[in-house]
């Protein structure tokens, strides 16, 4: 019986960059806050060009693995950091733009974080995150005739609810989902008939899910942040023309 071949992975020189700084970090050789060695330095250890390098820490700085810093003295070159929320969203917002996901696809999402992040609030109790939810929604009730301002503490409300749960991992996805549709909802929201209406709504729902969680009720306070998120979300979907994507 003949041999059958396969075709092998062929990587370009960055990818294996890449896949070794994974493997210093998974070894826990690297770790947020250490700086990596000059760049002439680096590449000749790795036995690639400088331009395959730049090629990988440009990489990494996108996903918010790392931050370079130009120039000369203790604060330059790139240094390994851990702030992911930001990113994340930058690249969900891109695959939402390319057809990669549905709006429909990101408000199921959206329901399934929140729902399983209020639910672990109300059981984990209060926390300084609560507070600061407390304060945000105070400010929302000022800002319901200015739809960006609303939209942006609204979006910070969430955020905190999520990180309430005690899950940082579930905090930093609902930041993201969050935040890859952040504009197309403020659009959505800037042509209401009447936005005012709809924000002080959609305020009553938030202090609702606050009394909720303070007392422990996080079943009750699933079924409404799913009713929430449906209900304004689920229009604003709804109302998009068909995603060609489909």
């Amino acid at each position: 019986m003949a041999t059958q071949w396969r075709p092998v992975r062929q990587s370009r020189t960055h990818e294996l960059v890449l896949e070794a700084i994974e493997r210093q970090l998974l070894a826990g050789e690297l770790k947020a806050g250490d700086r990596l060695p000059p760049e002439r330095e680096l590449a000749a250890a790795l036995g690639v060009s400088r331009s395959a390098l730049r090629e990988a820490l440009r990489v990494l700085e996108t996903i918010g693995v790392l931050v370079a810093q130009v120039g000369r003295g203790p604060d330059a070159g790139a240094r390994i950091v851990r702030e992911p929320d930001d990113a994340l969203g930058r690249v969900l917002r891109l695959h939402l733009a390319l057809g990669s996901y549905g709006l429909e696809d990101v408000l199921e999402a959206r329901v399934v974080l929140e729902r399983s992040s209020v639910e672990a609030a109300a059981r984990a109790g209060r926390t300084e995150d609560f507070e600061e939810a407390e304060e945000l929604l105070a400010r929302m009730a000022g800002a319901e005739s200015d739809a960006e301002l609303f939209n942006e503490l609204d979006t910070a409300f969430h955020v905190l609810l999520a990180r309430c749960s005690g899950n940082h991992l579930v905090s930093t996805l609902t930041a993201a989902v969050r935040e890859s549709v952040r504009a197309l909802i403020l659009d959505a929201e800037r042509n209401l008939d009447d936005w005012p209406a709809t924000a002080r709504q959609l305020n009553a729902d938030h202090a609702e899910l606050l009394r909720l969680i303070d007392a422990g009720e996080g079943g009750a306070a699933a079924e409404l942040v799913e009713r929430h998120i449906r209900g304004f979300h689920g229009a604003f979907v709804s109302s998009r023309p068909e995603d060609p994507a489909r």
